[in-house]
């Protein structure tokens, strides 16, 4: 009895490291380049163009951060992302879940059609769109501010009113029902017993435009055009100058910058992929 215990520990053994060998081969060509990013960020001028390339630095140059920091007015790039960020996640926090809910919790006429709308306009790529949108935005005088970049977030994103939709058809119609018959009205209903339930789902949403916001580099290009307004995306192209690149400074805040989506990720992963599981549960 003991040897086949023993034989099956060691089999079970040998699958999770054959298992997590794997995992970790395949990850490494996903880490190389940030790897080499952070590589590059500590070394010195010179190895950032040796040939072949210096993979570990040395020496170690800490103070290319603070460099890179004191270089290019980093804080006002910084502060013009964070507030970027903060009311695109509330705009799309806002307008989402509302229109996710009336798709899924409220029965009327031309629903299902209205979804399939809203989906169809995922297909059409953002350069088709891209130059109307300018000309719209241009005659409301918002080009040069953030209103281009936030107010479309207030009328809803397809991909997450659909992401948002399929959770809320997995909610027991019983619920919103009896509340109903209880006389409480569709916008109580919403925010008293729907939203309570969806905070995973919310928490990816919210995950989802966090990233997008924050690596967000054609939009505000396109629409900003003083360079105080710039975010971190855009501040970056600072470091390149017409001639030649400072690859360790530039590196050294791509770290920078990169870094808050890292911790991000790892400190809300458990609820991500909670939320993500629940949103994928079939209706």
């Amino acid at each position: 009895m003991k040897i086949l215990l023993n034989r099956k520990t060691a089999k079970f053994l040998k699958g999770q490291v054959v298992t997590r060998a794997i995992l970790v081969a395949v990850c490494i060509p996903f880490l190389l380049p940030f790897f080499w990013m952070l590589s590059t960020a500590l070394k010195n001028l010179p190895q950032t163009v040796t040939f072949p390339p210096v993979w570990i630095p040395d020496p170690i140059v800490w103070d290319n951060f603070r460099e890179a920091i004191q270089t290019i007015p980093f804080f006002t790039y910084f502060k013009n992302t964070a507030f970027y960020v903060v009311f695109s996640i509330v705009g799309t926090l806002i307008s989402c879940p509302f229109v996710a809910y009336g798709l899924s919790m409220v029965r009327w006429p031309a629903r299902d059609s209205l979804l399939l709308l809203i989906l169809a306009t995922m297909m059409i790529p953002f350069p088709v769109t891209m130059v109307p949108l300018f000309i719209i935005f241009g005659k409301l005088g918002w080009i040069n501010t953030y209103a281009p970049l936030i107010v479309p977030t207030f009328f809803g994103t397809p991909f997450f009113i659909f992401l948002l939709r399929q959770f809320f058809m997995t909610i027991p119609p019983a619920l919103p029902d009896a509340a109903r018959i209880d006389g409480a009205s569709e916008l109580t209903i919403f925010a008293r017993v729907i939203l309570p339930l969806c905070k995973p789902a919310l928490g990816v949403v919210a995950l989802f435009q966090f990233l997008a916001s924050w690596n967000n580099f054609m939009g505000p290009l396109i629409y900003l055009m003083e360079e105080s307004k710039y975010p971190l995306s855009l501040g970056l192209q600072d470091y390149r100058s017409t001639y030649f690149v400072e690859w360790n400074l530039f590196m050294a805040a791509s770290t920078i910058v990169v870094v808050p989506t890292v911790i991000i990720f790892f400190i809300f992963q458990r609820r991500l992929i909670e939320g993500i599981h629940l949103t994928g549960v079939k209706e």
